[in-house]
């Protein structure tokens, strides 16, 4: 099992409640214009903890949902997603998790989406499931 974060900000349009609606999560950039996003999400197996997050460089990190992928298809979300993977969302209340900035120097929170490396993240999120 592995655990992702995914943001919900498209350039200042928040897409978080279209992921919790549609069941899903995902990237609304072109193949083209993130390719390493799109390699990420092919990735993700059914099973992979996902969660949407709020974090800018150096700020805590905001959690707003936490889920579990269900299978392995990946779709497009016309101007939801590009790229999207279904998820059971699990937990729906946003929390705060303070920026582990001791043990991340110049982490990813900023990008689209990422695998979550970080212990003490991961032990906060599977925390609230």
């Amino acid at each position: 099992m592995s655990v992702f974060a995914f943001g919900a900000n498209y350039d200042g349009r928040d897409v978080f409640q279209d992921f919790i609606n549609n069941s899903c999560v995902g990237i609304g950039w072109s193949y083209n214009d993130n390719t390493s996003g799109h390699n990420i999400i092919q990735s993700i197996k059914a099973g992979d903890i996902v969660y949407i997050k709020s974090c800018n460089n150096g700020s805590p990190i905001t959690v707003r949902a936490i889920g579990v992928v269900t299978d392995y298809d990946s779709f497009t979300v016309p101007n939801v997603a590009e790229i999207a993977r279904n998820v059971k969302w699990l937990d729906t209340t946003s929390f705060v998790i303070p920026n582990p900035k001791s043990s991340d120097k110049n982490n990813v929170r900023s990008n689209s989406v990422y695998e979550e490396y970080n212990l003490d993240v991961i032990g906060q999120i599977i925390n609230k499931l």
